[in-house]
């Protein structure tokens, strides 16, 4: 009777705080998403919507109703934005987020992540298909294209930093405490320093594939195939994966933050209560979240226009990936000058 009460104790908990992530990890994504579009206007000249616009444009879409398109698979257009917001949630209950570990720690790792991130990806080429619209069958099959292509040089990142790792303890170099535990900045010389800033420009270049923002948002192109993927989603349908992509980016920024910037800062100011450290740390965190969003995403898309699709798989699984195995090698330098 007593393992089934903390058994139904963790449950409770592991469904409480899923539910307190996905409430945070919504508001932050639209938050992030309100200001990325107000600072990417300002950097062109423009005024741009007020910061609470996407929030003002899911209240909408959920008050309006949810078109099904003649022809289209009926069940399956409406499930793809249901999964892709739920895997997208399960992403923030694996990755760190807000100082301490991840919900879920212990019952997955990073490899457990890279499959998650494909998920979201994948209900929108499902619905897309699903839609029978011409215009979503192109979108579906660029974003099969570019999902193949980022996830090259995307595992080549997340390999080559837990093997560096594994070095250094026999503990899982896949777990993100091992990450926290032992920063790859703090095992590395001049040269594994060098290799690892490498290593995280991958992942600033793959962050923006990723989300399926400008230049690697062919998939969706409203000035070419009239939105693409979502062309036929609307009202509620069309809201769940707008929730999906904000939380997802959310997601995808905070992986980067968890395997670069593990730090806390409460340690280093002296704060050693509880409450007041993990305030502290939380808003430590979100500033890191801030700031490689801003670098990995506003300033790329405001800075340059939209690849073509050949284009975009030639710099992913060319390019970037070359430039991961680059950073790589240079681990492997590091460890033996």
């Amino acid at each position: 009777m007593s393992w089934l009460g903390n058994s139904s104790l963790t449950i409770a908990a592991i469904i409480g705080g899923s539910i307190v992530l996905a409430l945070l990890g919504a508001f932050f994504g639209l938050l992030y998403r309100g200001i990325d579009r107000k600072l990417a206007a300002h950097m062109q000249g423009r005024i741009g919507p007020p910061i609470i616009q996407p929030f003002r444009d899911v209240r909408k879409l959920l008050a309006k109703e949810s078109i099904i398109p003649d022809g289209g698979v009926s069940w399956l257009f409406q499930a793809c934005p249901f999964i892709g917001l739920v895997a997208s949630i399960l992403l923030l209950t694996y990755i760190p987020v807000f100082g301490p570990g991840a919900l879920l720690e212990g019952y997955g790792d990073l490899i457990l992540i890279l499959y998650l991130l494909i998920i979201p990806s994948l209900a929108l080429v499902v619905g897309g298909f699903a839609s029978s619209s011409p215009f979503a069958t192109v979108g579906a099959q660029r974003e099969m294209v570019i999902m193949m292509s980022y996830e090259f040089p995307l595992v080549v990142a997340i390999i080559a930093i837990a093997w560096r790792i594994s070095h250094v303890t026999d503990i899982n170099p896949f777990i993100f405490s091992t990450v926290a535990q032992y920063p790859i900045w703090n095992q590395v010389g001049p040269v594994g320093v060098a290799g690892s800033l490498i290593l995280l420009f991958t992942l600033l270049v793959v962050t923006p594939g990723e989300v399926a923002k400008v230049p690697f948002d062919i998939a969706e192109a409203e000035t070419e195939i009239a939105g693409g993927l979502l062309v036929e989603y609307s009202g509620r349908n069309l809201a769940l994966f707008y929730l999906a992509d904000t939380i997802k980016a959310f997601a995808m920024v905070s992986l980067v933050v968890a395997l670069f910037f593990p730090y806390n800062l409460s340690p280093v100011i002296g704060i050693g209560a509880a409450a007041p450290a993990f305030v502290v740390d939380a808003l430590f965190f979100l500033l890191k979240v801030f700031l490689v969003m801003f670098i990995s995403v506003t300033l790329i898309r405001t800075a340059m226009a939209r690849f073509k699709i050949s284009q975009a798989s030639y710099i992913y699984i060319m390019a970037m990936t070359l430039i991961g195995l680059v950073g790589l090698i240079l681990l492997h330098v590091d460890m033996i000058v």
